[in-house]
Formats: structure tokens, sequence, C-alpha cells
């Protein structure tokens, strides 16, 4: 039987705008399409893991248009385990803004709602969590509560203090970062990247087009990326992480993990939107072995 992944960090809503260039200070630019999309990098792990078939739990606050919009019925319909939601009445869906120019340039501005109180909010233990981007001050709780740690600060990074990063780091188990992320991780920390692998037993760094390489403290393997037409990059780094995690609660070695989550986030590049066309196993282990060759039994 699969093991229950609890996911902690934002449920939001992502409003993806296609402009004619990014606009400066004082000025504007036309805006040629958008659309609106269910997304927050906690859920879009969750909804990814529940697509592939297996158990995940959702702890996220909601604001009170959680409902009228759609998304608890959408993430109900997957499979997300919605029991450990704080659903706050007097609060809004988290909300990213996301601007896509011409020339592939992003810029996006994220509204935390009902995400602004997890400093407020008190954990209850877990089995194993995934930290995604969130609010440093909860994870910092639940990383001291669970058994099983896995950590990706992503784009918040900027907002933990040294205190809770080391905290954290103190409990992970699988650290995710991008290049530029680990190095900012070993300057808040004052480690070199060998302490670091010193104390996680497993860094997991993603180089977008290059791929990823996994860092054990004597191993490290290089994992290419799935090739596919991309057309929306937002959601894959979350898409990878689904698959890696869901493998390694199966019991797949730490390459194959790796393969796995570069798979799954080749699905999640071809489409608009972080969770629009997300595989199941089957259709992912299909392209695994097109890619990689046969994906042996765990």
């Amino acid at each position: 039987m699969d093991r229950l992944i609890s996911v902690v960090g934002h449920t939001a809503l992502d409003c993806i705008v296609d402009v004619e260039r990014i606009a400066g200070k004082n000025e504007s630019s036309p805006v040629i399409d958008y659309e609106e999309h269910p997304g927050g990098g906690a859920a879009n792990i969750a909804v990814a893991i529940a697509r592939l078939g297996g158990k995940c739990q959702l702890i996220s606050p909601v604001g009170a248009d959680f409902e009228s919009s759609g998304y608890e019925n959408h993430l109900k319909e997957v499979g997300v385990d919605l029991t450990q939601l704080y659903r706050l009445d007097d609060q809004k869906l988290s909300k990213a803004f996301i601007f896509n120019d011409r020339e592939d340039n992003q810029t996006t501005y994220f509204y935390w709602g009902a995400s602004s109180k997890f400093k407020e909010l008190e954990p209850r233990p877990v089995d194993f969590v995934h930290l995604a981007t969130a609010d440093s001050v909860y994870n910092a709780k639940i990383s001291q509560i669970a058994g099983f740690v896995s950590f990706d600060p992503g784009q918040d990074l900027v907002t933990y203090s040294k205190e809770n990063l080391e905290t954290i780091l103190a409990h992970t188990d699988i650290l995710f970062a991008n290049r530029h992320e680990i190095k900012r991780v070993s300057e808040m920390t004052g480690k070199s990247f060998s302490e670091l692998k010193a104390i996680i037993a497993t860094i997991v760094i993603t180089y977008d087009s290059e791929g990823s390489r996994i860092h054990t403290d004597d191993e490290e393997y290089l994992i290419p990326i799935v090739p596919v037409k991309a057309l929306d990059p937002t959601g894959a780094g979350d898409a990878y992480r689904a698959g890696f995690l869901l493998a390694y609660t199966r019991g797949y070695p730490l390459p194959t993990c790796g393969k796995i989550g570069a798979t799954v986030a080749s699905f999640a590049v071809e489409t608009r939107g972080p969770q629009t066309d997300l595989p199941t196993w089957e259709k992912m282990q299909a392209r695994y072995e097109a890619h990689f060759g046969k994906l042996e039994p765990r």
C-alpha cells in the first residue's frame, strides 16, 4: 500500500497573462490573452501525485472562495485528501499573476491571501511530508514533528530567516532546489555544498533544460530531461517533485526516481496551466519506457 504523502504550501489560482512585452514602471503593454488555472505549488504536487495513483494529503490555508471557485470540487474529484486544510472564511485564496512576453520573459506577482495566516497555525504530526514553497515559520514547526521531511524552499527562500532555514535543514531528508536556490542556501547557512551533503541524505538540484542532478554523500546521478514541445513551463518543477516523491515512497532507486520525475514534468510543460494534463502512472510509464527503457519493478 502506498505511503501517505502530506504536502504543505500554497493552494492558489494562477492567472497566466500573455503580453506583448513586460511593462516597465509607469508603462502599459497590450494583453494578448489570459487564462486562469488551479495552481499553487503544494496543490500542484498533490494533484500530480493523486493523478499518478498515489495517496496524497494537502495541508494548506484556503479562503472563503475555495468552494465557489470550483477548486475544492476539482481536488476532491482528483482524489486529494483535504482533511488537513485550514478553512479561513475571512480570507481569499492565494493568487499568482504571471505575465509572459513574446521573448519568454516572465514576471510574477503573488497575492498570499489565506497563506499569509500560515505562521499563526499549529501543525499536527505527519509521517512523510513535503514542504513546498510556503511560510518558513510553519515549515520549521512541522519539520520537527514529521517522520520524514522533503523540502523545497523555492522562490519564498528570500523570506526565510537563517534560524528557520537551519531548523528545517536539520530535519530534512531530501532537499530540492535549483542552481540559484542551492547557492542561496549555502550563503544563508554559511555551509558549503559538501557540508550540506553531510547533513542531508539526498539533494536534488534542477538545471532547467539541462536536467537535474541527484547528490548523496558519495554519489551523483545526472538525470536528463524528457524532450517534448514545451508550451508553458509553469508547474514543471512541481510535477518533477511529485513524480520523484511517489517513486521514492514506492521504493525505486534514486536514479529511477529522478527519471520518473523528469517524465512527469514533461507532461506539465506541454499544456497551459500546471495541472492541466498530468499523467496517470500508466501514461507516465509508457513515456518513461519510450525514453529511458523498461521501468523495472521496484
